[in-house]
């Protein structure tokens, strides 16, 4: 078996505002294993700024992968905790030479049946009148669940957008969650959870900045608002510190991103955890091209979630792959009439 790796920079349709800033271009990775003809493919969705592994070395490592690849997907992800998302892309390309189709990797009713996920549409962050237009684009498009970033913008004009949804639509007819990004102050963040909900959210993404399990814990047993861990879970890799977070913190739910976290053997330990001590649970994509995005939604399905799920994000670039996945009135699909675009494809395993 060869392996080898390519960078692929994505091209936003337009700029993507975070607390963390704006994003123009997203640089990803991909991990190619070919044989005789056979070929598989995963993808390592680094996201600068937030990925443990943003790394001045990570091509170093892709490349001590593929000089490596002999040893097998076993050894190489025991020796890669530091590289989630390599780790990921290991485990993406495995499957994928495995599979009688190299972008079918999970068999379930999603594949074979078109069974939809529920999923959540996402509103960027960006001045109130862009702000607003994606929420009332995504409610026309038939969402039932938004997400919207916030953080960015001053707290009360976030607050009054927010409002404006919730004054026509009641929680019955529209689930809000709002992502933070960890931008709250520890000595604002319960304050500002108690205005927030007022406004009947389901719940709100990292609060504050995660390492602080104290504050945190100290939030989610008097908060009036469900949150939920997302960066928080970012470089705890190993099963009894996962435990230890879960049983320090008790949040009311977590997030799962398989390419910031190791991985979907990795997730399953956290879902594992979650419904050992009753806590929610949902799985979001990273940013990923749709070849990453492909995997997580399949594995998404297998796991069981019957929440919507943060995977609505494929149409997000200019240069995306093509492929079956599509989203229609607030689902994700694999089609059966739609097919991977072959010759973007070859351009990578050249």
């Amino acid at each position: 078996m060869k392996a080898s790796y390519k960078k692929y920079i994505l091209d936003f349709k337009r700029p993507s505002g975070t607390s963390r800033g704006v994003m123009l271009q997203k640089e990803t990775w991909f991990i190619i294993l070919e044989e005789q003809g056979k070929f598989g493919i995963g993808e390592c969705g680094l996201l600068k700024g937030l990925s443990i592994d943003d790394v001045p070395d990570y091509e170093k490592r892709l490349a001590w992968v593929c000089d490596n690849i002999a040893v097998g997907k076993t050894s190489l992800l025991s020796q890669l905790q530091d590289f989630p998302s390599i780790q990921f892309g290991i485990e993406q390309a495995f499957l994928s030479f495995a599979s009688d189709h190299p972008f079918r990797l999970f068999a379930s009713d999603f594949l074979e049946k078109e069974q939809p996920i529920n999923i959540n549409g996402l509103v960027w962050m960006g001045d109130e009148r862009f702000m607003h237009e994606q929420i009332q684009r995504k409610i026309n498009d038939g969402f039932t669940c938004i997400k919207m970033k916030i953080g960015a913008l001053n707290f009360e004009t976030e607050l009054k957008l927010l409002r404006s949804i919730r004054n026509e639509y009641s929680k019955e007819q529209i689930e809000l969650r709002v992502d933070a990004n960890g931008a709250f102050k520890s000595d604002e963040a319960f304050e500002r959870l108690s205005v927030l909900a007022e406004l009947d959210l389901h719940s709100v993404e990292q609060p504050i900045a995660p390492g602080d399990w104290k504050t945190m814990q100290r939030l989610c047993k008097n908060t009036p608002l469900p949150i939920a861990l997302d960066e928080e879970l970012i470089g705890v890799s190993d099963v009894t510190q996962k435990e230890s977070l879960i049983r320090t913190i008790k949040p009311q739910h977590i997030i799962l991103k398989p390419s910031l976290i190791g991985g979907c053997q990795r997730s399953q330990e956290w879902i594992d955890l979650a419904d050992k001590y009753g806590i929610g649970w949902w799985v979001t994509s990273a940013l990923e091209s749709n070849i990453g995005l492909n995997a997580i939604a399949q594995w998404a399905y297998t796991a069981g979630s019957k929440i919507p799920q943060g995977l609505g994000t494929g149409s997000l670039y200019k240069n995306n792959f093509d492929s079956p996945l599509q989203v229609e009135k607030g689902n994700l699909y694999y089609r059966q009439n739609k097919t991977w675009n072959v010759n973007l494809i070859r351009i990578l395993c050249t």
